[in-house]
């Protein structure tokens, strides 16, 4: 059984449910994804956990905003945060951008969580995945994507994002990663890293060079963080969800 709930925060609406038992964890979803696409990892974590998920703005059964920006999506995790009526401090995990959006939470938070698992996400990656050189392909890449995603409008998966707002945010993204190593040297809480082999799936073999590039580097100036590699692409929590919620399991045993 899960309850819901609606938070109204910075002009939008937010749906959050929860369900499960035992330690509490937020799982924040990333760019294009949202409760539902999440329910299977979801509910394999709530057989061990207190599991809280919720929609980002734009997406789901999230209102819509008038432009997407890091710090808004930041925003939105804050806001769930601060409303929590917890037992104790969660766990936080999050995939892709909500990876990023855990760590910048948890170096502005210091105390608030228990944790982080991070997946596919969050990653200092030597170069901008998003060059001039690429800017045509990730166009069509996104421009394909929106068309497909008007058949989920009105339901728990849609994302109301344009091609534009999409293309704009992952620029933006790679700005932020550029500096999210001074992010973690100020988390104060143990970090679990689940990261794809072939990030970037068929894509030019320079995207998964530079996705694995990134968090060796990451390892290599913080040791303490456990670094797991899942054999797949950026789809690993639908097609490894098993995987995850095992290695989600076994290091929060360990915070």
């Amino acid at each position: 059984m899960t309850s819901d709930r609606t938070i109204h925060h910075d002009g939008v609406t937010i749906p959050v449910s929860r369900g499960g038992r035992g330690r509490p964890l937020v799982l924040c979803p990333g760019l294009h994804s949202t409760q539902a696409h999440l329910c299977e990892l979801a509910e394999l974590l709530r057989r061990d956990h207190d599991v809280v998920t919720f929609d980002l703005r734009g997406h789901g059964f999230a209102s819509a905003a008038g432009r997407y920006f890091f710090e808004r999506f930041l925003s939105d995790l804050g806001a769930v945060m601060a409303e929590l009526d917890l037992p104790e401090a969660p766990v936080l995990a999050g995939y892709s951008l909500g990876a990023d959006l855990a760590v910048h939470h948890a170096a502005e938070h210091p105390g608030s969580v228990a944790g982080l698992v991070l997946i596919d996400g969050a990653n200092p990656v030597p170069e901008p995945f998003v060059t001039e050189a690429v800017l045509p392909q990730f166009r069509a890449m996104w421009a394909d994507l929106a068309t497909r995603q008007e058949a989920e409008r009105g339901t728990a998966r849609q994302v109301l994002l344009t091609a534009q707002e999409t293309l704009d945010l992952n620029i933006e993204i790679d700005a932020v990663r550029s500096e999210i190593l001074d992010r973690y040297r100020r988390i104060d809480a143990p970090i679990s890293m689940i990261m794809s082999t072939s990030m970037a799936g068929d894509g030019p073999p320079s995207f998964n060079e530079n996705w694995r590039a990134g968090a060796e580097r990451l390892v290599r100036e913080h040791p303490h963080i456990a670094l797991t590699w899942l054999d797949a692409d950026h789809q690993l929590v639908f097609t490894h969800a098993q995987d995850i919620a095992r290695i989600v399991r076994d290091s929060t045993g360990r915070v």
